[in-house]
């Protein structure tokens, strides 16, 4: 008899290349369903990154820090656009900003499909043992 499972029996020990694998996907199928949840999962998909970040290796701990700086890229963007969306709403009341109102909208909107598509190229590259 070994002492070490079979390959397809999960090793409960750390130090495995495999270690925050499971972290990374649930992240990643947070990350997805960010939009559905009104971006609460998001946030919780965040924290997944964060702890799960701690004991991963090799591939896993690519894709939680790339999850991480997804994030916190998307979340600085979405700030910038929300404030061009506010300014352009005030200068609205003049008509001068409604042209801006409109593509800061369609930005905002483009940053959230983006930031979506990215989490699902993610998910696939992670299952097919791929960097993020």
């Amino acid at each position: 008899m070994t002492s070490t499972p079979p390959d397809n029996e999960p090793r409960f020990r750390s130090g495995h290349p495999e270690e925050g694998k499971v972290a990374a996907l649930i992240a990643w199928a947070l990350y997805i369903l960010s939009i559905p949840s009104a971006n609460v999962l998001v946030l919780v998909g965040l924290v997944v990154a964060y702890a799960g970040r701690g004991s991963a290796s090799g591939l896993p701990l690519e894709h939680l820090n790339a999850q991480i700086r997804l994030f916190w890229s998307v979340f600085w963007w979405t700030i910038a656009c929300w404030a061009a969306i506010a300014v352009s709403a005030i200068a609205s009341v003049v008509l001068i900003g409604i042209p801006f109102l409109f593509f800061f909208l369609l930005v905002w909107f483009l940053i959230s499909v983006w930031f979506t598509v990215k989490s699902i190229v993610g998910l696939i590259n992670l299952l097919g043992d791929r960097a993020p």
